[in-house]
């Protein structure tokens, strides 16, 4: 509040000051001394009120929007632009050397054009540029780490080396796997071969950009060129999705130049660089999600995911299923509910490949996903 008011008074003096200039210009215009007291007295009221009241006004509110602004923008595109301004005002100075021994107004007056216009297009192309500063400088987009509970590491090519600080409880473990967000999603092989991320990135669901290290296209590049028909063939779909991703807009793709020295696991580089990162990991791998996660980092499963979204069926409910095959033990069949769950009937061999209304007794959640457990109607 004592800001304002001192710019206030300092408006309203230096445009009254310059009312009071003005009244005396006019004066002399006039060479008549007595017209100073109604122009100098009116230029200067004029120029007090306008200073008082809408300077302050007219300086503060575009500031406060500006401030905004760029508060709200990512420390990757404040250095990105501001590298492209500079590179413009340079490339501006030196081009504008000859200018100046131009006579008349286009001595000054083409410089200050063409600076104008070097300088925008420099900081246009800094901010456009903006994805690769994240890939150079990654920790910019990083959140604050919450001090003693955070886990530090180091990349020393042959693990991560922690700081001492154990689990203390499911407080400490909700606030590591917040501070491994900081934009950035690793994505791993299996979840580019699995292919549904080019589903799920269409939807919107997935913020941030997706990035994707060098060593996990070089194994993906490695799977491709196996004699393996079945490998092969995964590895050339992983390809094609990533091609699928690289075309799609919604969700930017970017390539991480980093590799695996000799002796390292793929999984263990890619925890270790997700930490370094402080990114998530998006995979359908089960063994490197529990490794991530005793670590602190968050993971993405898309087998997770995909778990969630399916219908809930409570003991009780009737369903009209279609029984496809034969099941395990004597007597069962087996059908499938349209989000892929299996429905396992007991007795229902005898509806084999024919749809009948069953009765669900019980579900049951396991690793590799949800199974239901029904006995045909009125039975």
């Amino acid at each position: 509040m004592l800001a304002l008011w001192m710019l206030r008074a300092l408006s309203a003096g230096g445009l009254g000051a310059i009312g009071w200039r003005l009244g005396l210009y006019t004066s002399e215009l006039s060479s008549d001394s007595e017209e100073f007291l109604p122009w100098g007295l009116a230029s200067t009221l004029a120029g007090v009120i306008i200073g008082g009241v809408l300077v302050p006004y007219l300086i503060l509110k575009p500031w406060r929007i500006s401030a905004e602004y760029i508060d709200s923008l990512p420390g990757s595109a404040l250095i990105s632009g501001t590298a492209g301004l500079l590179v413009g005002l340079v490339v501006a100075s030196l081009v504008s050397i000859p200018l100046y021994s131009l006579s008349g107004w286009p001595g000054w007056g083409v410089p200050v054009i063409v600076s104008v216009v070097l300088g925008i297009s420099g900081l246009t192309f800094g901010v456009q540029r903006e994805r690769d500063m994240r890939a150079i400088f990654p920790g910019l987009d990083a959140p604050a780490s919450y001090g003693d509970h955070s886990m530090g590491s180091t990349m020393n090519g042959a693990g991560v080396t922690s700081n001492g600080n154990g689990w203390t409880g499911k407080a400490d473990k909700v606030k590591s796997a917040n501070t491994s967000r900081n934009g950035n999603i690793l994505v791993d092989t299996s979840a580019i071969i699995d292919g549904r991320i080019a589903d799920l990135s269409i939807t919107g669901f997935l913020e941030g950009s997706l990035v994707v290290p060098r060593f996990v296209l070089d194994e993906l590049r490695h799977i491709a060129d196996s004699s393996d028909p079945l490998r092969r063939n995964r590895g050339r779909r992983g390809l094609e999705v990533l091609g699928k991703l690289r075309k799609d807009e919604a969700v930017p793709l970017q390539v991480l130049d980093v590799g695996v020295e000799n002796g390292n696991e793929v999984d263990a580089v890619l925890v270790q660089l997700a930490r370094e990162m402080k990114s998530a990991i998006l995979t359908t791998d089960y063994n490197l999600n529990r490794v991530a996660e005793l670590q602190g980092v968050q993971v993405l499963n898309v087998n997770e995911l995909a778990n969630a979204l399916k219908s809930i069926v409570l003991p009780g409910e009737e369903l009209r299923v279609n029984i496809v095959q034969e099941g395990k033990e004597s007597g069962q069949g087996v059908a499938y509910l349209d989000d892929g769950t299996m429905v396992v009937v007991e007795g229902g061999r005898r509806y084999l490949n024919a749809f009948h209304d069953v009765s669900v007794t019980r579900v049951l959640q396991t690793a590799a996903g949800r199974i239901i457990f029904a006995n045909p109607k009125g039975e």
